[in-house]
């Protein structure tokens, strides 16, 4: 039987797109930096033609947790963002 602590949490993937490389990373490392204990993984691309970052986050986390995260991220200027969850 799950236990109370995996019950509620959902494995998934945050997609972020940085249209500003310049102005808007450093704001995207320091909420990432704050949520480091639910990213197992992220992966980075820079897409330098065209002055943007692709950038796939991989969580493990509730969906306050997740959805705490992604909404920080969104409110900053030239973020977009989107996540796919699954329960597990």
């Amino acid at each position: 039987m799950e236990t109370t602590q995996t019950t509620n949490r959902r494995l998934g993937v945050v997609a972020i797109v940085v249209k500003n490389r310049e102005e808007s990373y450093s704001g995207v490392n320091e909420i990432l930096h704050d949520y480091g204990n639910i990213i197992i993984g992220r992966m980075g691309i820079p897409y330098r033609d065209r002055n943007l970052s692709i950038i796939s986050v991989i969580v493990d986390g509730t969906t306050d947790e997740i959805g705490a995260m992604t909404g920080k991220l969104g409110k900053i200027k030239d973020v977009s963002v989107k996540s796919m969850l699954t329960s597990i």
